[in-house]
């Protein structure tokens, strides 16, 4: 999948059924490590090169490489037949406790609560964060829920959603194997 506009250029590999292998290179550090960490947890393989106008600042490139990801997301899962479709999980990092609820539903939808204090972390700023997110759930036309319930470091707060949210998508995407060819809804398409 590639995205490019007069902003950034970013090229995305993903392999839904991996073993969270990455390779992720957006110039702004902290979210590489961000993406890393949804790769590993997921156990989705995720190769990610962008070239961005960092000299303006941080937000068309977390957008457009968090677009392009879940838009490979979107066309990784087809037509959605036999996956579980609702996850949901949680995951600490040190004091830091987040909550994701997943739905692929083929309805973008999200709701971000992270509670994060500092202005940036790393080079990347706070409001992005949420945006990240808001921007794979409506690329990968999913309902996202992310709240972080508790947490004192802001770095710790934004990593353990990230983790909360590999672990939920990393069910969501699964195979159920008792409706294996069916599509998971009443309505018989997502």
């Amino acid at each position: 999948m590639e995205r490019t506009t007069k902003e950034t250029s970013v090229t995305v590999e993903l392999d839904l059924d991996g073993t969270g292998q990455s390779a992720i290179s957006t110039g702004i550090g902290f979210l590489d490590h961000m993406f890393t960490a949804l790769s590993k947890h997921s156990h989705i393989d995720l190769k990610l090169q962008c070239k961005g106008d960092l000299h303006i600042d941080d937000h068309h490139s977390a957008e457009d490489c968090a677009l392009t990801i879940g838009a490979a997301i979107d066309m990784a899962l087809g037509d959605k037949r036999g996956i579980t479709r609702f996850s949901s999980a949680y995951a600490p990092l040190d004091e830091a406790l987040a909550r994701a609820v997943v739905d692929i539903s083929g309805r973008p939808s999200c709701t971000i609560n992270l509670g994060l204090k500092r202005d940036m972390v790393g080079t990347l700023s706070c409001e992005m964060i949420p945006h990240v997110f808001t921007s794979i759930a409506s690329a990968a036309k999913l309902t996202l829920h992310v709240d972080v319930l508790r947490g004192e470091n802001d770095h710790h707060r934004a990593e353990s959603a990230f983790k909360a949210f590999a672990l939920a998508l990393r069910n969501a995407v699964a195979i159920d194997t008792t409706t294996s060819n069916v599509v998971p809804s009443t309505k018989g398409s997502l």
